[in-house]
């Protein structure tokens, strides 16, 4: 069709979006049936969990839906509830705020009844040129319909699709600012504070700028929203770093890396990763919510010393009191002068009244300001202080009361509210004071609700939420509390992967905890909070040593701030065996996502305890083992190879060969990093770890060890039996569906390879391997596959691209922080001869390469003939 722009076809972490419609209950099995389609397709479902239901949050589905690409309509026989001063249902309104162009998919359930204004709605959808309608029976049939549905569709929309091109031809840098959370909605009366911010970071002089005042003020908006507007300061990226779920000072590091894309496998320290990677580089950091790990602030000075040209936005409600820090202090909203009314004019309107008008249009379509209610509008903005967030929780209730009502109330409430907190500073006690005034009017459940919520850490899902009902007061009614907070104001749904989630504000989800605290359940939560979380890593972790590799690690990645906080849990409950067996089985985990100094924090903290609750030796052994990984590399000793070899004895003790196994492999390892090291030893006991996981049937162990034996003959000389290992370590990770070990065996063996003189297969193999680094998303071996095309190409002679590529992976190096051996590398060599030999075309190409994104690098590397294939990992780099 002509004119029309098709969605281009995208993988995991930008795919296409499915948008899914119906009433709840009545259509329950029906809508994980069409979940189970959606994921089938590898596809994306959003599933607005409270969309069709009374007073929905209509701007927040509006935006679910302008965000997806297809609409799945499934309708049965309720129309649904329209809500009070509406006059359609959730069901038919979000139909209609579906946008024209979208494909729409509607299946109607057979059904002997069907209500009248249903039926009305179905026959004005059969007149609609845009959507494709069935019928069907059950939800087995149903689920089979929109499988093949869609295929259908994106077959249709692939071939189109593929005539799209990028406009603006930076895919990297839109990657890296899609880094910051996009607000979803209006962000009022901050002009001035953006523009004023961001002339400090403009100024360059700087290192870090803090963005402080008191909860609910609006800092984090503030640094998402100047982070957005300063992209052209910071050409080489800008990052957010939500600190919320992050509690212990040495829990800093590990969590900027994270976010910068630096692997923490323990083999280097981490700080000077984190420093290499930004060190020359013009970037962003923002850090949000510091105040509750101050503590950990010098570390900021000793990164910015090594790297000078990166900044660092930090949010906090207190002063760090670093060196070189600059301190923003973020005012409340403009709001009526005393005894005056709030202005019916837009344009001479206060912010605070204006920020209370926009959020109070959300839950009631159509408010705004009038002569009745102009000066009542004052006094509530004049008695919150211009606080943002106190202002968002009255607007939300104007649902249920007028703007006099809420006036009178806060103006009896809050005074007695804030007596009641004279410990804290005066805008704190008006923002406490609001929050229990808005909680105040919640029914018991709903109020008992947002307590609990508070044992979750950043994000939540609803089945984690229904997880902790069971002897609640709010059981059974989870969806309906759930939707009433959100109403209300107190809980964010947003959605993460085609899933909805939830979250509470920083503020609120103190306040939520502390009253938890205060009637004496919070550590009954707290063990349900992990009792949920380690089931749910029961059931996933095993994908991580098959074929689901990519997939588990990506689940276990968008919990891993409730990972964090069911590890402390756990031990804040003397649950100490259980906190060790959760740590082991997400080994391949930690090792995958390099999280080794995190999970070493958490574990020196359990070998602290266990003077206060005995544990058993298998725990003792596991809590060594993770404590002392980041050691043997970083700081190898023969107490190191001591412990580990300690570990080797509790485990066996235990019964567990295969932990034993494992461990024995970790002590051969150390001997080898030692001065004097004993490099005999370290074999034989690297092949008995060997033949043991074999044995076992430990896979993903056993190809790691052969990878080890590989690197230790490779660097002894005896090159042919280093090649075996590798081979038999790629051999046995492919067996087992292990990708990630598969992409690491088959670089070391293509480079060796290469240096073996076999030229023709060592490109076969860099090239397999850069593709799978590409679908794994996996930075490093990407760098790696693009130097040994490099190295491929010039051995071949050819100048420039070996010269671009080599820059390119040189520039994704330097921001992940990636070192190397120098045994290891084959590029290098080649390419500086031909930098003798043809000086000019090697300095065109360096300079060409240093412009490259991610992708443009990869297709430089692939044949033409492979770019097709690709494009769609490519899709979000």
């Amino acid at each position: 069709m002509t004119g029309v722009t098709h969605p281009v076809i995208r993988t995991p972490d930008q795919r296409i979006r499915v948008f899914v419609s119906s009433t709840l209950r009545e259509l329950a099995d029906e809508r994980r049936a069409v979940r189970g389609a959606v994921e089938r397709m590898r596809l994306a479902p959003v599933m607005f969990e409270l969309g069709a239901r009374p007073h929905p949050p209509r701007e927040l589905y509006r935006s679910y839906l302008s965000q997806s690409d297809v609409f799945i309509g499934i309708y049965g026989a309720s129309y649904g509830w329209v809500a009070p001063d509406e006059d359609v249902s959730g069901l038919e309104d979000e139909y209609n705020l579906a946008p024209k162009g979208m494909p729409k998919l509607i299946y109607i359930k057979e059904s002997a009844t069907r209500d009248e204004r249903l039926t009305e709605l179905i026959e004005r959808i059969q007149a609609d040129d845009t959507a494709a309608y069935l019928h069907f029976r059950s939800a087995e049939e149903l689920e089979d319909q929109v499988a093949g549905d869609l295929a259908m569709l994106l077959a249709e929309r692939f071939d189109e699709s593929r005539m799209v091109t990028d406009s603006d031809g930076d895919g990297a840098a839109a990657s890296l600012i899609a880094r910051i959370p996009a607000p979803y909605t209006a962000t009022i009366g901050r002009d001035a504070d953006i523009a004023a911010v961001r002339d400090v970071l403009a100024r360059g002089t700087d290192r870090v700028v803090s963005l402080i005042g008191p909860g609910g003020i609006g800092k984090s908006r503030l640094a998402i929203e100047t982070a957005l507007a300063s992209e052209d300061l910071f050409p080489d990226g800008t990052y957010f770093v939500l600190l919320e779920g992050v509690l212990e000072p040495g829990l800093l590091l590990p969590t900027i890396a994270y976010h910068l894309g630096i692997r923490d496998n323990g083999e280097a320290a981490l700080e000077e990763r984190i420093s290499h990677a930004l060190a020359d580089r013009k970037v962003l950091v923002v850090l949000d919510n510091f105040e509750q790990i101050v503590e950990a602030a010098p570390v900021l000075v000793r990164l910015y010393s090594v790297a000078p040209t990166a900044t660092f936005l930090v949010t906090s409600r207190i002063v760090l009191r670093i060196r070189g820090e600059r301190v923003y202090e973020v005012p409340t909203l403009t709001t009526p002068p005393q005894g005056a009314s709030a202005s019916l004019d837009p344009s001479t309107r206060s912010a605070a009244v204006a920020l209370f008008v926009d959020r109070a249009q959300a839950v009631k379509p159509g408010f705004d300001v009038t002569p009745d209610n102009a000066a009542d509008l004052a006094v509530i903005c004049r008695a919150l202080e211009g606080l943002p967030l106190a202002i968002e929780l009255a607007a939300a209730k104007t649902r249920i009361l007028t703007p006099s009502g809420i006036a009178q109330r806060l103006e009896q409430s809050l005074p007695l509210l804030t007596a009641a907190v004279r410990d804290l500073p005066e805008r704190h006690r008006t923002m406490r004071a609001t929050i229990d005034w808005s909680v105040g009017l919640l029914p018991e459940p709903q109020r008992d609700l947002l307590e609990d919520l508070g044992v979750f850490a950043t994000r939540f899902t609803l089945e984690a939420v229904e997880a902790l009902a069971p002897g609640r007061s709010w059981e059974g009614q989870e969806l309906d509390a759930l939707a009433a907070l959100v109403d209300s104001s107190l809980v964010t749904q947003t959605e993460i992967g085609g899933r909805a989630v939830f979250s509470l504000l920083a503020i609120v989800r103190e306040y939520s905890l502390g009253r938890l605290k205060a009637r004496g359940d919070a550590d009954r939560v707290r063990a349900a909070h992990a009792d949920y979380y380690v089931e749910f890593v029961r059931r996933v972790a095993p994908g991580l040593r098959g074929d689901g590799q990519a997939q588990a690690a990506v689940q276990l990645g968008l919990e891993l701030p409730n990972l964090r906080a069911a590890v402390r849990h756990l031990v804040y409950t003397d649950r100490l065996d259980d906190a060790g067996d959760f740590a082991w089985s997400l080994l391949i985990y930690w090792w995958i996502s390099g999280f080794f100094a995190e999970v070493r924090l958490w574990m020196l903290e359990l070998l602290e305890k266990q003077h206060e609750q005995p544990i058993t030796p298998h725990t003792r052994a596991v809590a060594w083992f993770l404590a002392l990984w980041g050691e043997m590399w970083q700081r190898p000793s023969p107490q190191v190879v001591a412990g580990l070899g300690e570990c080797v004895r509790l485990f066996t003790e235990s019964g567990d060969e295969d932990a034993a196994a494992m461990a024995l492999a970790a002590r051969a390892t150390a001997r080898v990093q030692l001065v004097d090291p004993d490099v005999a030893k370290a074999e034989r006991e690297l092949r008995r770890a060997v033949a043991r996981l074999r044995a076992l049937g430990n896979g993903w162990a056993e190809a790691i060890t052969e990878v080890s034996l590989g690197r230790l003959a490779w660097v002894r000389g005896s090159i042919e039996e280093a090649l075996a290992h590798f081979d038999r370590a790629t051999e046995v990770a492919s067996a087992g569906g292990d990708l990630f070990t598969t992409s690491v065996a088959g670089n070391l063996r293509s480079r060796l390879n290469f240096q073996l003189g076999h030229i023709d297969l060592a490109e076969d193999e860099f090239l397999q391997t850069l593709l799978l680094s590409v679908e794994l998303h996996y930075e490093e071996g990407v760098a790696y596959g693009l130097e040994g095309v490099c190295a491929v190409a010039a051995a071949k002679g050819d100048a420039w691209r070996a010269s671009a590529l080599a820059v390119a992976a040189g520039v994704i190096r330097r921001r992940i922080g990636i070192f190397d051996v120098e045994a290891f590398t084959v590029h290098t060599p080649y390419l500086d001869i031909l930098r003798g030999r043809d000086p000019e075309v090697v300095a065109a190409g360096e300079a060409a390469g240093a412009e490259l994104s991610v992708p443009e690098a990869v297709r430089l590397a692939l044949p033409e003939t492979e770019h097709a294939g690709v494009e769609a990992a490519l899709a979000h780099w």
